[in-house]
């Protein structure tokens, strides 16, 4: 069978047209949670696979009328033990992602995202730098009072690299200083980017432009 044109269907739009709604329904949810599952593993140490599908079942669930998953349904909906679902649940919450709520009257608590996704999981990610650019920073400042006034050509090389290196990580704590506190709380980044003066962005293209050309 050919496409207007004389084209051949590729296997994929084959497979495709030949599942029902159904299937198609099913297959296309369990894409979404295994990819959404890889990119928030990679992306947050101490948080599973289970963590990022978790993150895409509560994305998928945040419709009118819902309070979030509980615990038992996201067990049930992920097929996978109540403890591994707490486990990243805990793990999420710590990371800002996720937070839990509770009905009055309510039983049980509920988990739902913090902010809009993707936009709750950029904002997890700049609080993550931000804590890492700080614990550097510290890092460098311990380093420096271990070599104290030490002499010699290893010292003083190695004085040039931290002093090197607290300089930069000085710069990223301001940067992060300054705009970080915005993106803390659950935030809609689509109206800000949206919004955002068409020159200042060619500003920000321009800067990282010349930077890569530096290299």
């Amino acid at each position: 069978m050919t496409r207007s044109g004389g084209a051949k269907a590729g296997p994929t739009a084959a497979r495709s047209a030949a599942r029902s709604p159904v299937e198609a329904v099913v297959t296309a949810r369990r894409t979404l949670l295994e990819g959404v599952g890889q990119e928030v593993a990679a992306s947050f140490p101490g948080i599973t696979r289970l963590g990022g599908q978790i993150v895409a079942a509560l994305y998928l669930a945040d419709v009118p009328g819902e309070a979030g998953r509980s615990m038992d349904e996201l067990s049930a909906e992920l097929g996978r033990s109540k403890s591994n679902i707490f486990a990243n649940l805990r793990a999420l919450e710590a990371a800002g992602i996720v937070e839990r709520r509770r009905s009055a009257g309510a039983r049980h608590d509920r988990f739902a995202l913090r902010g809009p996704y993707p936009d709750v999981m950029i904002g997890a990610y700049v609080a993550r730098l931000r804590r890492m650019v700080s614990d550097k920073r510290a890092l460098v400042d311990r380093s420096l009072a271990i070599l104290g006034d030490a002499k010699g050509e290893e010292a003083e090389l190695l004085r040039r690299k931290l002093d090197e290196l607290g300089r930069k990580y000085g710069l990223f704590g301001e940067f992060f200083q300054r705009v970080g506190p915005a993106l803390d709380a659950p935030i809609d980044l689509e109206p800000m980017l949206r919004d955002l003066p068409p020159e200042i962005l060619d500003a920000i293209a321009e800067l990282a432009a010349a930077a890569v050309s530096k290299r």
